[in-house]
């Protein structure tokens, strides 16, 4: 009798472990598959945020500009130059050569500064002639429509006059005042110029005013 006891109570037992392992799957399932649908529904996450600006680089200074011509701070010159010396009383020299000067514009503006060199030849007898000035002083400009530029110069310095005369030394204190036009070319660093001036010097203790002409070339930078 006790062994039919046990032998039932193992059958018992064994019966309802095979029902627990066959119902395990069906209880698993539901689980598996709400995992499933709540991580497949679930919105992707976003993220929300904003490089800082680069920031914005200082304009960088620029030269004056007039219409679609460009203003430049300097200006070389170099050209033919005709000079009506007037050496004394009823003695009047004509003088060809040239005259080569370089200008400064503070800011690219209308006001700078000017060195001159001039040097002319000519005769005077049998003897070569030759008249040289060297000056400096200030200069100012005016841009005009159609790549025009008015200016006007005056300028201190001292002259030389070759042969040495009768009537005294040869140099002396001498001055040039004038006013031209500059043309700018097809290249816009390039420009013509037309310039009259009146040279003042006092040679043999007294004073000469002796008008000059010139044109050349002017290249801007």
């Amino acid at each position: 009798m006790k062994f039919l006891g046990f032998l039932l109570t193992g059958i018992l037992l064994a019966g309802s472990s095979v029902s627990a392992q066959t119902a395990s799957p069906s209880l698993l399932a539901p689980t598996t598959a709400a995992f499933s649908l709540t991580s497949t529904s679930a919105p992707a996450p976003t993220y929300a945020f904003s490089l800082p600006a680069a920031p914005t680089p200082a304009p960088k200074p620029q030269r004056g500009v007039i219409g679609v011509y460009e203003q430049y701070s300097f200006q070389v010159y170099l050209g033919y130059t005709f000079v009506r010396f007037y050496l004394a009383p009823h003695e009047i020299q004509s003088r060809n050569g040239f005259d080569s000067s370089l200008s400064y514009f503070y800011k690219a503006g209308w006001f700078g500064g000017d060195a001159e060199l001039l040097g002319a030849f000519g005769s005077q007898g049998p003897y070569t002639s030759r008249f040289a000035f060297a000056g400096v002083g200030p200069r100012a400009r005016w841009s005009a429509p159609r790549g025009l530029e008015f200016w006007a110069h005056g300028l201190v310095g001292v002259s030389h006059y070759v042969p040495q005369t009768p009537y005294g030394n040869q140099q002396s204190f001498a001055y040039e005042t004038g006013i031209g036009v500059d043309a700018t070319a097809h290249h816009q660093r390039l420009a013509y110029r037309l310039e009259v001036d009146m040279i003042g010097s006092t040679y043999f203790s007294t004073y000469q005013l002796s008008p000059k002409a010139s044109v050349g070339v002017v290249w801007k930078f």
